[in-house]
């Protein structure tokens, strides 16, 4: 690809994307047809298809080919599922050090589960996610792999009752991450079934502090959740 072809492509993606934030597009919505993309933006159609496939990968458009209301490119989603695609993308390709995704949870986490329960003294978050995924981790027969899914699930059920649109992206895109390194880390412990139930706990803790609006004590014990797990299974030293 050329210097001049990589302008070109991105002006299209800077001006949907501006179009996005202004609220000129929206989900549902038909993005012009690639001729006045191309004319409006004074551009070339095959940089206006480039962007369009790099959209699509993303998970903010889809195309159809055809004629009627489906056809063409449709905005499918907001940036922020783009925003976790493109960070899922990059912990495939590369990886992020253990050390740095515990750090990173460290900050976003203890935010979420602080901000839930200063909202729980005046409101009631929707919880009930959080809720059904702790039950369902309760059932004996999970192996291990099923038992850290859902424990990634549960974390992201608070990030996303939180409403902040990009804490959630960027959790969702590290959830692979979280989820890999958690099972990396059991294969050296001495006792699944006793770190399993310490983990429950632990849970049921974090989300009582965030019901009963105990802020700091819904922090301290996420924060605490999360560094001691990485800690036991000395991953962080990797």
């Amino acid at each position: 690809m050329t210097a001049i072809s990589l302008r070109a492509w991105q002006v299209v993606l800077d001006a949907v994307e501006l179009d996005l934030l202004e609220g000129r597009l929206s989900p549902g919505d038909h993005l012009p047809p690639e001729r006045t993309l191309a004319a409006d933006l004074g551009v070339g159609r095959s940089s206006v298809r480039e962007a369009l496939r790099v959209l699509e990968v993303l998970g903010l458009i889809r195309t159809a080919v055809g004629s009627g209301p489906s056809a063409g490119a449709i905005i499918v989603a907001r940036p922020g599922g783009g925003m976790s695609s493109l960070m899922r993308l990059q912990v495939a390709a590369q990886g992020f050090p253990v050390a740095d995704v515990v750090k990173t949870r460290l900050v976003l986490e203890g935010s979420i589960v602080a901000e839930l329960a200063e909202a729980c003294r005046t409101s009631s978050p929707d919880l009930t996610s959080s809720a059904q995924i702790l039950t369902a981790m309760e059932d004996h027969s999970l192996t291990e792999a099923e038992f850290l899914a859902l424990d990634a699930q549960f974390h992201l059920s608070l990030a996303e009752a939180s409403g902040n649109l990009v804490i959630t992206a960027t959790m969702s895109g590290l959830r692979s991450a979280i989820e890999g390194y958690a099972r990396a880390g059991a294969l050296g412990l001495a006792s699944w079934p006793k770190t399993s139930a310490r983990l429950m706990l632990e849970h049921r803790g974090i989300l009582r502090a965030i019901l009963t609006g105990q802020a700091d004590a819904a922090r301290l014990a996420v924060q605490s959740h999360i560094s001691g797990y990485y800690a036991e299974t000395q991953l962080t030293a990797h």
